[in-house]
């Protein structure tokens, strides 16, 4: 059932026709404002604020097409004429022209009540779209770090704000995807040595065999990436799947504040402020012997939580319109208005994959938008990928090969040569390929 009230301005100059339909739209629920002139709508649009106009085509002075040809495509509320003169072609040419619907007199109550429903209901989620885009446009700084108007993440970017200039060791705990790397650099960009190095570490992917040359470096050859870091941040992501040799390692260089590169015969002195993340309970992992004990009481100064998207469904729009916005500028083309079936579809996920899930399905919508197609529960549903992809093999590798090199140029920052790199393929092959596909280096950063 619409609980929702709807506001509608009626325009006809026929005083019994005028209140016939008052009488229909207030008893259906409405808030109705009617006039006889269409010159009068215009000039009272502003103060009424309707979310649909019923109109007249035929009426003294300016008739309905008159108005519709005078509102403003971009900000006029829907516009539904309804005339008992009414013909094929001028249907047509109406709607061809910006009109929402044509209706014929006599009218059939329940449809014309279907029909002003559905165009209010269009009107206000287009309004809620331009609401959020300018909320979007406003935001800066840690806002648009951490995007989101609930109080839990209203909350979280004031503790990051807080921690931020202290330098204490920060433990970021949360599930997979819901932004702990993001908010371990907005903790580095806000403090006191933001110009410093920001080194980030996969701890599941260190080696206890490589660990030391890789780290620590080699005497008088290779300096370590500890070396190089030092003054600035190290960040030490999936700290619960960090090899238990290399955790040795790792609590000697932090209790000791020195590294040792091998084949040196003296110390050399590092200082760190040191975030790591987890998406384990890091209680449970140091009880099962997975995480060490005194490592644990070294990072876990202050502990941040990062929510997961499911318990602040309430940003839902706000991350979407985002994303959708963000990856419409990457591909060049335009964001897809969030429908209410969209955003039915984004209500019942459980978002497992949280905000970074949200962003992919973002990218899959705007990709499947570009030709035309397409909805938000396609994009939720993972098999639904393989409907994205072209109709030839040509266009399919063509818009792979898009897709890799605007997220590689984007990851490296511009940095050509990293690209290239990245993709296995030499810095010529690489802006061939660009020319060749149409991508604006400049529109991808």
């Amino acid at each position: 059932m619409n609980t929702q009230t709807f506001s509608i301005l009626v325009i006809d100059d026929d005083k019994s026709m005028r209140q016939s339909l008052l009488d229909l739209l207030e008893a259906a629920g409405w808030q109705a404002v009617a006039l006889s002139r269409a010159t009068a709508a215009v000039d009272r649009m502003a103060e009424i604020q309707p979310d649909v106009i019923l109109s007249d085509v035929r009426m003294p002075g300016m008739s309905g097409l008159d108005l519709l040809a005078a509102l403003d495509k971009n900000t006029a509320p829907p516009l539904v004429l309804i005339s008992a003169h009414g013909d094929i072609p001028m249907a047509v040419k109406a709607i061809q022209d910006g009109a929402y619907s044509f209706v014929e007199k006599p009218y059939e109550p329940r449809r014309l009540l279907t029909i002003l429903r559905h165009a209010a209901e269009q009107n206000r989620m287009k309004q809620s779209n331009t609401r959020l885009k300018e909320r979007l446009f406003k935001l800066s700084g840690l806002d648009r770090v951490l995007l989101g108007q609930t109080d839990q993440v209203a909350h979280l970017r004031q503790d990051i704000l807080d921690l931020a200039e202290t330098g204490a060791t920060v433990l970021i705990e949360g599930e997979t995807g819901t932004g702990k790397e993001l908010v371990a650099r907005a903790l580095h960009d806000l403090g006191t040595d933001a110009g410093a190095p920001f080194l980030a570490l996969n701890c599941a992917a260190l080696s206890q065999n490589t660990f030391e040359t890789e780290m620590f470096g080699v005497a008088g050859e290779t300096e370590g990436r500890l070396l190089t870091a030092s003054g600035g941040t190290l960040f030490l992501d999936e700290i619960c799947s960090c090899p238990l040799a290399v955790q040795a390692k790792l609590l000697r260089v932090l209790e000791d504040k020195h590294v040792l590169p091998v084949n040196a015969q003296h110390p050399v002195p590092v200082s760190f402020r040191v975030i790591s993340a987890t998406n384990e309970d890091v209680t449970l992992a140091a009880q099962e012997g997975r995480l060490r004990q005194d490592l644990l009481f070294r990072i876990n100064t202050m502990i941040l939580t990062l929510p997961p998207l499911r318990q602040r469904r309430d940003d839902l729009m706000l991350l979407t319109a985002h994303f959708l916005d963000e990856f419409a500028r990457v591909y060049e083309t335009t964001s897809p208005e969030i429908s209410q079936d969209d955003l039915a579809a984004l209500l019942a996920h459980d978002w497992p994959g949280n905000v970074r899930e949200l962003r992919n399905v973002c990218e899959r919508r705007v990709l499947s938008n570009r030709r035309g197609c397409g909805s938000m529960a396609q994009a939720i549903r993972s098999d639904q990928h393989l409907d994205d992809v072209p109709d030839t093999l040509r266009e399919a590798v063509a818009a792979f090969e898009r897709e890799l090199i605007a997220k590689a140029v984007k990851a490296h920052k511009g940095r050509m040569d990293a690209a290239a790199e990245a993709l296995g393929i030499g810095r010529r092959t690489l802006n061939e390929k660009i020319v060749k596909l149409g991508l604006d280096k400049n529109a991808l950063l």
